[in-house]
C-alpha cells in the first residue's frame, strides 16, 4: 500500500482513504480509540444502567466485587442486563455456531460482543452475513452508509475484533485483488481477534471468558461425530517438519514448509490469544504471549494494520518454530477454508491452548490430530522419559521393558477408548486432562533407578549415551534433573543403586561412578557443559528478579533452572563461599572445595548473580530486596545449627556440636594452623554427618575416635559404605547405646561420657521412640565431644514481619508448590523437610523454579498442567530377567599416599574402560509406551528423544484431510451415519 498525506492509505480498488495508514502505532490513528475503551462516535457498546464486568480506573476487575483486581474468576458469569441490547443477541445467533441453541443475553456469544461492539457495528456485520467477503461498495449498498463514513467504521470493527479483511482470490470472484470484508464466525475468528490485543482483554474482561466458552460449548454434542481430518472445524495439528522428513509418503499440507511458501514474504507474528486470555482467567501458563501465532497471506497484513502483529522474514519463522519445539509447543494450522488456504500457523501450549483443548478434553483425537502416529523402537528405547514429560497429549508414558517371568510379555498398557463405536458423552470427557496428561508413568511401573531418585534422574538414558562414548549428551541429560552431578557423584546415597534390578543378579550398577566420570568434564572449563537457555518466549530472557535465600543445594538447583528458564536470579548466603553444608559440612576428602566451585562456575556463566557473605534479615531485609524490585524469593537457607541432647555436661568446654565440628575442621586450607590437639575423641550419632565427623576426626590426628549410635548397625543411618570407610580410618563403633551425661573435670573441660543401653529405637509406627535399659550404662574417657544427632535452622531476623506459620521450626508450605502463607514466598530443602540428603534438596529446587516462574507471571497457575513427577517401580522381583553381560561390579581405585595427603579427594574416578564395562551390565527395564488413542502425531516427542527411538508413521492419511466449513456437514454426515451403525451392532452383538 502506498502512503499519502495526513496518515491516510488508499485501498486498493476502492480511492477510499483509511485512517491510520499501512502499520498504525497507536489506537488513535486506527481511529478507535474511544471504541476500544467501550464507547465511540458511533454509539455506546453498553447502554447507559447496562450491568457490565466491573472495572477499576485500570481496567483491572474490582476488588470490591469479590475479584482479586486482576484476574477473571474461572467461573466468572457476568450479570444479565436489564435490558438486552437486541441487534447484539441477533448478531450473536448469526455468528456462534452452538447447535440448536438460541443465544440470549445470559450467554458468552451476547456477553462478548456487547462488552466490545456499539449497536451500529452490530447492524452493519448483520448486513455482511457469515464468511461472505465482500467489498466496501457492497457494504455500502446494503446498508446505504457514506462510503468514507462506512470505510471508518470497518476498520473500527476490525481493530475491535469483529471483522477482518484481504484482497485475495481464491475464489476467482475478486481477481482485481480489491479489499474486501469477512465477518468470521466466533471461533476461528472473532473470539480470537477480540483475545489478541492484551489492553482490549484489560478493558473487556468478558471476552476472556467468552473465548474459553465458546471453545467449548458449540463442540460438546459434535466432537465425537467428527471424522479424521476436523471436518473444518477449528485447528489442525502440523507434525514438526524433520519428524517427518524420512517419510516416503506425505502430502503437502502436513508439511510447514508447504505453507511457508505458498505465502513467502507474508507473515506476521501476533500475540496467543490462548496464552492472554487464560492468563485473564487466572489459568495462564506463564508463557510469554508475544509472537507465537504466524499470521500468514493477506492475514499478516491485517494483524499489521489492527496492531495485533508485526512482519516477520521467514528466518524469524523458522527461529519461532524452533523455539517452539525446543519448549513443547505444538504447531497448528487453521483449518476452515480447505486444503488450498490456511491463514495462520500457531504454536500452542496444551495447557492453555482452546484448539487442543478440544480433542484432549471431549477425548476426540478426530478433531485435531495429524496423520501421524508415534510410535517406540523399543530396543533402542532407555526410558529416559524426555518423550514423556514433552508430550502434550500424555499418550506418552514410561512403562518396563522387560517381560514378566509368568506370562513371558511385557505387560499390555490401558488404551483410551474412543467415539468409533463407542456412546460418548460426559462420562467420557477428561475435564482435568491438563494435570492428567502430565503423569509420567504407567501404574504398572517403570525403570527403578529413575523412580527412585528424589530428582528422577534418567539413569537409563546417562548410562546408554556413556556407553557410546557421547559424554557431552550423557552429562547434558543429568542436568536435566541435576545440576549438581559432580557433587552427587561423590556425596549421593545412592538410592538408584539400592533399588537397580541387578542387585537380582550380583551387585547394582555403579550408577554414581559413571556419574562421576561423566560429570568431570564440568571441572575443565574446555569442556565444561553450559546448557542453553530455553526461554518461553520470543523476546529474550525474563526481567522479573527473583531472589534465592541460601547457597545450598535447594537454592542453586533452584537457581540454575531459573537461569535455565531465562531469569538472572540473585542468590544471597552468609558465608563467603556458595554451598551450604556442601562446602562447610562435608570433608574435603569426599568433596574437594574445587569440584563444588567448578559446578558453581556453570551457574554462573548461565547468568546467575552470587551474593555471598550478605545475611538477608540482617544486611538486608525481604522488604527491601522488595523495594528493590525483587518479586519472588526462596528461601533454602538450610538446617546449619546443630543440637545438642540435653544433658548435664552437654556445655563444657571441649563439647560442640558436628556441624561446628565439620564448618571448622573438615575443609583445611593448605596454610591452615593445625588445631590443637584433639585427643580422644567421642562422636554421637549414627547418621553419614556422624561418621564424616568421626572420620575427620581421625585424619586431624585425634589419639583415638569412637562413634557411639542409639541405632543398632542393622538401623544405623549411615551407608554401609561410609562405615566401613569410618572404620578403616581407625573408628570404632558402638552401636545400641545413647548419652546420659558429660563428665567435667576441675578446669569445665570434657572428662569422660556416660551411656545407657537402647534397646529400641523406633515404635511399631516408624516413629522415632527410643527405649533404654536404664540399668545397663558404660562409658568412656574423653577429650572431645561431638554431637551428631540432629540439625536446626538458624532463622535470624530473616522472617521478621513476614505472615508465615512455622511448625517446629519449620516453615508450613504447599508440598506441591512449595508456596508459603506469604504467596512472594517460596521455601525448600532442608528448612522445609528436616535434614535430607543433597538429591532431596536438588529435587525441590527444580520443582520451586517451576512454582517462581509462575508466580512471577500473574494470571499463571502454580498447579494446572505441570508434571506431578509421578514414577511407579516396576515388580522388578517378578521380571524375567534376559540374558545379561556377566561382568563384576567395577570398583574405584583409591589413592595410595592418603596418610600424606588425609584431606585430598581419597576415591579415584573411574577410567573409560571400566564406564564400558560397567555400563553393559544394566538391564535396561524401562521403556516408553505410546497409546495410539491419544496421540495426536504433533512429533514434538522426537524433538527430544537423543536415541532415535520414537518416531511418526503415517497412520491416518485420511487426517489429512481438509474441508471448507461451509462443507462440515457434508464430512460429518456419512462419518456419523457410519458410527452409528457401528455403535448399533456392537450393542446387538456384545463385540
Amino acid at each position: 500500500m502506498a502512503t499519502i498525506p495526513m496518515n491516510e492509505t488508499v485501498v486498493k480498488g476502492s480511492g477510499v482513504p483509511v485512517p491510520g495508514g499501512p502499520a498504525p502505532t497507536s489506537a488513535e490513528e486506527a481511529g478507535v480509540a474511544a471504541v476500544s475503551l467501550g464507547t465511540s462516535q458511533y454509539g455506546s457498546a453498553r447502554p447507559a444502567g447496562a450491568p457490565a464486568c466491573p472495572v477499576d480506573d485500570h481496567g483491572r476487575l474490582s476488588p470490591a466485587a469479590g475479584f482479586d483486581g486482576q484476574h477473571v474468576p474461572w467461573d466468572y458469569q457476568p450479570p444479565a442486563p436489564e435490558q438486552p441490547r437486541q441487534v447484539i443477541i441477533d448478531l450473536a445467533n448469526l455468528i456462534s455456531d452452538r447447535i440448536g441453541h438460541k443465544v440470549t443475553a445470559e450467554d458468552p456469544e451476547y456477553y462478548g460482543l456487547a462488552a466490545c461492539i456499539t449497536d451500529e457495528m452490530a447492524e452493519v456485520a448483520l448486513q455482511m452475513k457469515v464468511r461472505q467477503p465482500k467489498t466496501l461498495a457492497q457494504i455500502a449498498e446494503l446498508t446505504g452508509k457514506d462510503p468514507d463514513h462506512l470505510l471508518e467504521l470497518l476498520h473500527a470493527m476490525g481493530y475491535a475484533g469483529l471483522i477482518e479483511w484481504n484482497s485475495e482470490n481464491e475464489d476467482g470472484k475478486n481477481p482485481d485483488h480489491e479489499r474486501r470484508y469477512v465477518l468470521p464466525p466466533f471461533v476461528p475468528g472473532s473470539a480470537e481477534f477480540f483475545n489478541m490485543r492484551r489492553s482490549q482483554i484489560d478493558e473487556h474482561p468478558e471476552v476472556a471468558k467468552m473465548f474459553e466458552r465458546m471453545t467449548q460449548l458449540p463442540l460438546e454434542k459434535v466432537t465425537a461425530m467428527v471424522p479424521p481430518g476436523g471436518a473444518g472445524i477449528g485447528m489442525h495439528v502440523i507434525p514438526v517438519e524433520r519428524a517427518i522428513s524420512m517419510e516416503n509418503q506425505t502430502a503437502s499440507v502436513e508439511h510447514i514448509s508447504h505453507w511457508l511458501k505458498k505465502y513467502e514474504g507474508k507473515y506476521a507474528a501476533s500475540p496467543c490469544s490462548c496464552r492472554m486470555s487464560r492468563e485473564k482467567l487466572g489459568e495462564g501458563c506463564a508463557d510469554d504471549a508475544e509472537d507465537w501465532c504466524i499470521g500468514v497471506g493477506d492475514m499478516a497484513d491485517y494483524l499489521v494494520e489492527t496492531e495485533r502483529g508485526r512482519y516477520v522474514t521467514y528466518d524469524e519463522v523458522l527461529e519461532i518454530l524452533e523455539r517452539a519445539e525446543q519448549n513443547g509447543f505444538v504447531h497448528q494450522i487453521t483449518n476452515i477454508d480447505g486444503e488450498h488456504k490456511i491463514f495462520a500457523i500457531c504454536n500452542c501450549n496444551v495447557n492453555v491452548c482452546n484448539a487442543l483443548r478440544t480433542s484432549q478434553l471431549f477425548n476426540t483425537p478426530n478433531m485435531s490430530r495429524s496423520a501421524y502416529t508415534a510410535k517406540v523402537e523399543r530396543d533402542k528405547c532407555v526410558a529416559c522419559g524426555q518423550c514423556v514429560e514433552a508430550c502434550p497429549a500424555g499418550a506418552v508414558k514410561l512403562g518396563q521393558k522387560l517381560c514378566s517371568a509368568e506370562t513371558h510379555e511385557v505387560p499390555a498398557y490401558p488404551r483410551q477408548p474412543l467415539p468409533d463405536d463407542t456412546p460418548w458423552g460426559r462420562h467420557m470427557w477428561s475435564p482435568d486432562y491438563r494435570d492428567r496428561n502430565r503423569i509420567e508413568s504407567h501404574e504398572s511401573g517403570t525403570a527403578p533407578c529413575k523412580t527412585a531418585c528424589p530428582a528422577h534422574v534418567p539413569v537409563q538414558g546417562y548410562l546408554k549415551l556413556a556407553a557410546l562414548g557421547r559424554y557431552e549428551e550423557a552429562l547434558a541429560l543429568i542436568k536435566k534433573e541435576n545440576p549438581l552431578p559432580a557433587v552427587c557423584g561423590r556425596i549421593c546415597n545412592r538410592r538408584c543403586e539400592d533399588a537397580c534390578t541387578r542387585n537380582r543378579v550380583d551387585k547394582a550398577v555403579a550408577i554414581d561412578e559413571v556419574k562421576r566420570f561423566l560429570a568431570e568434564r564440568d571441572l575443565d572449563p574446555e569442556t565444561r557443559y553450559i546448557p542453553p537457555a530455553r526461554v518461553p518466549s520470543n523476546r529474550g530472557g525474563f526481567d522479573q528478579k527473583i531472589a534465592i535465600i541460601g547457597a545450598g543445594p535447594a537454592g542453586l538447583s533452584c537457581a540454575y533452572y531459573l537461569a535455565e528458564k531465562g531469569y538472572r536470579p540473585v542468590v544471597f548466603d552468609a558465608h563467603e563461599r556458595p554451598g551450604g553444608m556442601l562446602a562447610y559440612g562435608v570433608p574435603s576428602f569426599k568433596l574437594d572445595n574445587d569440584v563444588l566451585e567448578a559446578e558453581v562456575a556453570v551457574m554462573e556463566a548461565m547468568g546467575v548473580e552470587l551474593r555471598l557473605g550478605v545475611r538477608v534479615g540482617e544486611d538486608v531485609t525481604l522488604l527491601q530486596l522488595r523495594d528493590e524490585g525483587f518479586q519472588a524469593f526462596y528461601l533454602a537457607i538450610g538446617c546449619s545449627v546443630g543440637r545438642l541432647p540435653g544433658i548435664p555436661g552437654e556445655d563444657a568446654q571441649g563439647c560442640e556440636t558436628a556441624v561446628d565440628f565439620l564448618a571448622r575442621l573438615a575443609n583445611p586450607a593448605t596454610d591452615a594452623p593445625d588445631p590443637e590437639p584433639l585427643g580422644r575423641v567421642v562422636v554421637v550419632g549414627g547418621g553419614n554427618v556422624a561418621v564424616d565427623a568421626a572420620r575427620t576426626a581421625a585424619r586431624r590426628g585425634a589419639s583415638e575416635v569412637s562413634l557411639w549410635s542409639l541405632e543398632s548397625a542393622d538401623e544405623m543411618p549411615a551407608t554401609v559404605e561410609e562405615v566401613a570407610e569410618a572404620v578403616a580410618d581407625g573408628v570404632s563403633i558402638h552401636n545400641g547405646w545413647g548419652p546420659v551425661e558429660v563428665a567435667v573435670d576441675e578446669d569445665g573441660r570434657v572428662a569422660a561420657v556416660t551411656f545407657k543401653r537402647c534397646t529400641q529405637v523406633f515404635d511399631e509406627t516408624g516413629r522415632f521412640s527410643p527405649v533404654y535399659d536404664e540399668a545397663e550404662k558404660t562409658g568412656t574417657d574423653a577429650d572431645t565431644v561431638v554431637f551428631a544427632i540432629g540439625q536446626a535452622t538458624d532463622w535470624g531476623a530473616l522472617l521478621d514481619g513476614e505472615e508465615l506459620e512455622l511448625v517446629r521450626g519449620r516453615v508450613v508450605a504447599d508440598p506441591v508448590t512449595y508456596q508459603t502463607a506469604q504467596p512472594d514466598l517460596f521455601v525448600g530443602g532442608d528448612v522445609l523437610t528436616g535434614p535430607r540428603f543433597a538429591i532431596d534438596a536438588i529435587a525441590q529446587g527444580h520443582e520451586a523454579a517451576v512454582s517462581l516462574h509462575r508466580f512471577v507471571h500473574p494470571g499463571s497457575s502454580l498447579t494446572v498442567g505441570r508434571n506431578p513427577r509421578h514414577y511407579v517401580e516396576f515388580d522388578k522381583e517378578g521380571a524375567e530377567l534376559p540374558s545379561y553381560d556377566t561382568a563384576g561390579r567395577q570398583e574405584p581405585g583409591h589413592r595410595a599416599d592418603v596418610a600424606a595427603h588425609p584431606f585430598a579427594e581419597e576415591r579415584e574416578t573411574f577410567t573409560e574402560e571400566q564406564v564400558r564395562t560397567e555400563t553393559a551390565r544394566c538391564l535396561s527395564c524401562g521403556a516408553s509406551v505410546v497409546d495410539p488413542n491419544k496421540c495426536i502425531g504433533c512429533g514434538v516427542c522426537t524433538t527430544k528423544c537423543a536415541f532415535d527411538a520414537i518416531h511418526l508413521h503415517r497412520d491416518h492419511p485420511e487426517a489429512s484431510r481438509m474441508v471448507r466449513t461451509e462443507d462440515k456437514l457434508k464430512a460429518i454426515g456419512p462419518y456419523a451415519l457410519k458410527r452409528g451403525v457401528k455403535i448399533a451392532k456392537k450393542k446387538l452383538t456384545g463385540r
